[in-house]
C-alpha cells in the first residue's frame, strides 16, 4: 500500500527508486507503530485486568503513550522520511496538523489491532495445546494406575491358588511358585510397552490357565481353541488377563461341583474375537456383580481402542463375554 501511495505522489520515480523509498520509510515508521502495540498487549490491557491502578490512571497512562507514538510518528515523517528518504522537504506539513494527526493515529491504531488479533489467536492455540497436554497427561495417568491396579489383583488371585495347593500340600507347589515368577517377569519386564504381540498375550492366559487347573485338577475342563491368520499381531499388554481372573474368582471358585471354562481367540483381518464362558453354581442366587478387573479393562478398551465391542451375557448357569477388537484402531493418548 505504501508503494501505491508513493507512487500516485511521485509518478515520475522508477519503481526502484520507490522501492527503496518506500521500504525504509516502512522499518522508520515500524518504531511507532511497534511501540504502542507492544505496550499495550504486554502491559497497558495487563495493568486493566489485573487492576493494579485505578481505571482513570490506567486511561491517562495508555491516552498519554498512544500521543507520545503519534507525536513519534509525526517526527519521523517531518525530520527523517519527506527530507532525507522522499527528498520532498516541500511536502512537511505542521507537526499537529489534523490531518496527518488522523493518519499517524490510524497506522498506530492499525498496527495495535492487527497485532492484537495474531497474539489473541495464538494464545487461544496455545491454550488448546495446554489443554490438550492436560487431557493426555490425565488418561496417560489413568491409564497406568489401571494397570497398575491391575497387576497386583492379578498377583493376589495367584497367590490364593498358590496358598491353597500348599495348604493340600501337592506336589505342583514348586511348579506353580515357578510359573508364577515366569508370570511376574513378564509384567515386569515385557508388558511395559504399549503393545505386545497377541502370542505373547496368549501365552499369559496358558500360563495362568495351568496355575489354576494345578488347583482344581479334574474338577474342572478347559477348552482353550485359538485360530490366527498371522502372528504379528500386537495388542495392549494384559487386556485380556482380567477375563479369565474374572471366570475363576466369580465363576469356577463359587461353583461346587464339575465346572468348565471354554476359551476361544480367532485372529483373522486384523479384528480380535475374543470370547470365554465359565460355569456358575446353578443354587447360586446372587447377580454376577462386575469387579475391579472387569471395570478397569472396560475403562482400558476406551482409552486404548476407538472400534471395539464387549458383550457380557450373564445366565443362571454360565457367564460368558464376547470381545471384539479392530487392532488397527489402537491410538495412543
Amino acid at each position: 500500500m505504501s508503494v501505491l501511495w508513493d507512487k500516485n505522489t511521485f509518478p515520475h520515480w522508477s519503481m526502484d527508486h520507490l522501492l527503496t523509498a518506500s521500504i525504509s520509510a516502512s522499518v522508520v515508521f515500524m518504531i511507532p507503530q511497534m511501540i504502542f502495540p507492544y505496550y499495550m498487549i504486554y502491559y497497558g490491557i495487563k495493568n486493566i485486568v489485573r487492576k493494579k491502578r485505578s481505571l482513570v490512571i490506567n486511561i491517562l497512562e495508555i491516552s498519554f503513550v498512544f500521543f507520545v507514538c503519534v507525536m513519534i510518528d509525526r517526527v519521523i515523517s517531518n525530520y527523517i522520511a519527506l527530507p532525507y528518504l522522499y527528498k520532498s522537504p516541500y511536502l512537511i506539513a505542521p507537526l499537529f496538523e489534523a490531518r496527518r494527526l488522523l493518519g499517524s493515529m490510524l497506522y498506530i491504531g492499525f498496527a495495535f489491532g492487527l497485532m492484537f488479533s495474531i497474539k489473541s489467536v495464538r494464545d487461544q492455540l496455545d491454550a488448546k495445546d495446554r489443554e490438550k497436554n492436560l487431557i493426555k497427561e490425565k488418561l496417560e495417568t489413568e491409564l497406568k494406575f489401571l494397570k497398575n491396579q491391575t497387576n497386583p489383583h492379578f498377583l493376589l488371585n495367584t497367590l490364593n491358588n498358590i496358598y491353597a495347593l500348599a495348604r493340600k500340600k501337592s506336589d505342583d507347589t514348586a511348579e506353580a511358585v515357578m510359573r508364577l515368577s515366569e508370570l511376574l517377569r513378564f509384567m515386569l519386564y515385557e508388558s511395559n510397552g504399549k503393545l505386545i504381540k497377541l502370542t505373547d498375550e496368549i501365552k499369559v492366559l496358558e500360563d495362568y490357565l495351568e496355575l489354576e487347573t494345578m488347583r482344581y485338577n479334574k474338577r474342572l475342563t478347559v477348552s482353550f481353541e485359538k485360530d490366527m491368520d498371522s502372528s504379528n499381531y500386537k495388542i495392549t499388554p494384559l487386556l485380556l488377563l482380567p477375563f479369565l481372573e474374572n471366570a475363576f474368582k466369580h465363576g469356577i471358585s463359587e461353583t461346587r461341583f464339575e465346572s468348565y471354562i471354554n476359551i476361544t481367540v480367532d485372529a483373522k483381518e486384523h479384528v480380535l474375537n475374543f470370547e470365554i464362558e465359565n460355569s456358575k453354581d446353578t443354587c447360586e442366587q446372587q447377580k454376577h456383580v462386575a469387579n475391579i478387573g472387569l471395570m478397569n479393562v472396560q475403562r482400558q478398551l476406551e482409552l486404548t481402542y476407538s472400534d471395539y465391542k464387549l458383550d457380557v451375557q450373564n445366565e443362571n448357569d454360565f457367564f460368558k463375554i464376547n470381545l471384539t477388537v479392530n487392532l488397527n484402531s489402537y491410538a495412543e493418548i
